[in-house]
């Protein structure tokens, strides 16, 4: 495994201590608009192209699903693509809201 499992704290710290974190949400349009991690793209299979090309795998890279299944193989995949530092949230964005952490809709 490439990629770490994290939890929605552990998550947390990431995003205040780093400069620039990445956070790719795989979950359906409604759910996303519904609600979402702050600053996080959704991701799909008609913008992962667009996505590729743009994102930084330098940048640590925090993969968000519903309930941290998903985003296991989304995040083992980011991580066999070069991405440095990968993260797979624990729980996903059930757990991120769970912890009343932010959250923003479109």
């Amino acid at each position: 495994m490439n990629f770490k499992r994290i939890s929605v704290e552990q998550a947390s710290q990431i995003m205040s201590e780093q400069d620039l974190v990445q956070i790719v949400d795989i979950r359906d349009d409604q759910s996303f608009r519904a609600g979402h991690i702050p600053d996080s793209f959704q991701l799909n299979g008609s913008n992962i192209d667009e996505y590729m090309a743009r994102a930084n795998p330098e940048a640590p890279l925090l993969v968000v699903c519903y309930h941290g299944i998903s985003s296991l193989s989304a995040a083992a995949y980011f991580a066999e693509q070069g991405f440095r530092d990968t993260y797979s949230l624990d729980g996903g964005f059930e757990a991120w809201l769970s912890a009343q952490m932010s959250s923003a809709s479109s």
